[in-house]
């Protein structure tokens, strides 16, 4: 038995018993979210926010929602501050390991506490997810699976004493234990995040899996991730089958010495398997790993239209559509066939009209915004995610995930928001010294790769500098410059015209159902069909595209 079927095994069994706990869980979601925020509020009286609220004093979950208001990123900022630079007991008792980053509404990045207890929260969401889902596909256990790594290493500054910024390796949010057991399962070595040049980082990861003909599983975030990382084996097939039978690393350009011994080290000559590669196609995926069982992705929402581009790279493979899970909290899992809450996770709570409901009070093809209380120190923090109840896993409900709810676009997983990409813009004209006027940016797809474009009203064509300006702005955020490192996102683009654009986009507005009187200038748009209503031509096109 190889070690990646051993370390299967081991995990399956580690997790089993979190399996079951939550599995009788469902059947009462009302008793079990009372037994994590009770939780909460024994653990967290003595702390900062504890003591303002009088946790000590709350004996339900009514007391709880009457005492503590609903919070956003922003109402948390100046706690995040006193932690990051090292205060103790502010939200939570527990230690904060590390600010993990996410996207923000009103800033580039919005900053995660990140506990010892939210990294078990984690472990219960993830456990009954996985052995669930070997149960149902028990081929996979045996064989190795490659879980997506984050090839550009987030920032890690701190002070003596102040819990650092961001992760280094997308398993640190299980825990250094469970981490060593996960990655005795890996296809790809976990050093490969390091690779900052995407093509190289391409190059390297697809070698690792080329060399595991026993891969079983492919676990990513958005499909454009799998499907641009598959589309890189065509222009490298040939070097890439030299380096499989070498036991060699040669990408495009080269890696640090260090850091080329270090992946070397865990590679051999293989002259069988490069010879069964090398009668094969690249473009043929279930052949060149014949044993693929399964692909995990995102699968709601926006991201619903690029499976079809999965299914025709991998055709015959299941794909199974991630549950919802933000850098803050896991909302669902995939189990028996649904997206049930983790309620053995976090505390929620669902918002529809102003009314706040709990998980045990939610009805079937209603729509409801999410509203946690995590291990972490977030209290009735509002997630922006907008959710439908689909089905019920015992009497807890399934949910899928539609959108964000404080107006976002998110293509593959940028989540740009509209005050972030106002301020953004604002301060783009000001460096491109571009005087104020209409100016809307909204998702694009007319190009091969989906991207943004900018549409501009004004006297003259704007200068190239303020696509430059608007990228650089848009860049902080994490999320953004991520997906254009890795080529999901194209470059914005400019769209001008000299013709009066706000008649127009008030004419669509009204055709979409919106009243004239509610209609307000923004700065971004979720729609990407603005280049057939303005009058106008792309800057870039080599063809003007007139409307």
């Amino acid at each position: 038995m190889t070690l990646s079927a051993v370390a299967g095994a081991a995990w399956l069994s580690a997790n089993a018993g979190s399996y079951w706990r939550y599995r009788s869980a469902l059947a009462d979601p009302e008793k079990a979210q009372w037994a994590v925020l009770r939780r909460y509020l024994r653990a967290n009286a003595g702390t900062v926010f504890g003591r303002a609220h009088g946790f000590s004093e709350l004996t339900s979950v009514d007391a709880y929602r009457a005492r503590v208001p609903v919070s956003t990123a922003a109402d948390l900022e100046p706690a995040i501050d006193g932690i990051a630079r090292g205060r103790q007991n502010v939200l939570t008792h527990d230690r904060v390991r590390s600010l993990a980053l996410s996207s923000g509404s009103v800033s580039a990045a919005k900053r995660i506490p990140f506990t010892g207890t939210l990294q078990k929260e984690f472990r219960r969401a993830v456990a009954p997810w996985l052995v669930d889902l070997y149960r149902r596909h028990p081929s996979l256990v045996p064989g190795c699976a490659y879980w997506s790594i984050t090839p550009v290493a987030q920032e890690r500054r701190a002070a003596p004493g102040c819990p650092p910024v961001g992760f280094e390796e997308d398993s640190e949010y299980l825990g250094a234990a469970w981490k060593r057991v996960v990655d005795a399962t890996l296809a790809v070595p976990g050093a490969v995040r390091w690779i900052h040049d995407i093509e190289t980082f391409r190059y390297v990861t697809l070698l690792f899996l080329l060399h595991r003909r026993d891969l079983r599983l492919i676990s990513v975030w958005h499909p454009s991730f799998l499907t641009l990382l598959l589309e890189a084996l065509a222009p490298h097939w040939p070097s890439l089958i030299d380096d499989v039978r070498d036991g060699a690393i040669r990408p495009p350009r080269p890696l640090p010495a260090p850091l080329e011994r270090q992946l070397l080290g865990s590679l051999r000559p293989r002259p069988r398997r490069a010879a069964e590669l090398a009668a094969l196609a690249p473009d043929r995926i279930t052949a060149i790993w014949p044993r693929l069982g399964l692909v995990s992705c995102w699968g709601d929402a926006h991201a619903r239209a690029q499976l079809p581009a999965v299914e025709r790279m991998i055709p015959g493979v299941p794909i199974q559509p991630k549950g919802l899970l933000a850098t803050e909290a896991v909302v669902t899992i995939p189990f028996e066939g649904l997206t049930p809450l983790a309620v053995r996770s976090h505390f929620f709570e669902f918002f529809r009209e102003g009314r706040s409901y709990l998980a045990h009070q939610l009805q079937p093809g209603e729509h409801y915004s999410v509203v946690v209380t995590t291990g972490g120190g977030l209290y009735r923090y509002r997630l922006d995610d907008l959710v439908e109840v689909n089905g019920y896993a015992g009497r807890t409900p399934s949910l899928a995930f539609l959108g964000k709810t404080d107006h976002v676009s998110d293509l593959c997983g940028e989540k740009l928001n509209e005050s972030f990409v106002a301020r953004a813009l604002d301060d783009a004209r000001r460096s491109a010294a571009v005087a104020p006027g209409f100016a809307l940016l909204a998702p694009d797809r007319l190009s091969a790769v989906a991207g943004y474009t900018l549409y501009v009203e004004s006297g003259s064509a704007p200068p190239e500098a303020l696509a430059e300006h608007l990228e650089a702005g848009l860049s902080r955020n994490p999320q953004y410059r991520y997906c254009r490192a890795l080529g999901q996102l194209a470059p914005i683009r400019v769209f001008h015209s000299a013709a009066p654009m706000w008649p127009r986009y008030l004419a669509r507005c009204v055709q979409r159902g919106q009243r004239l009187g509610d209609i307000k200038p923004l700065a971004l748009s979720t729609s990407d069909d603005w280049s057939s209503v303005f009058e106008g031509s792309y800057c870039d096109a080599e063809t003007l595209l007139v409307r």
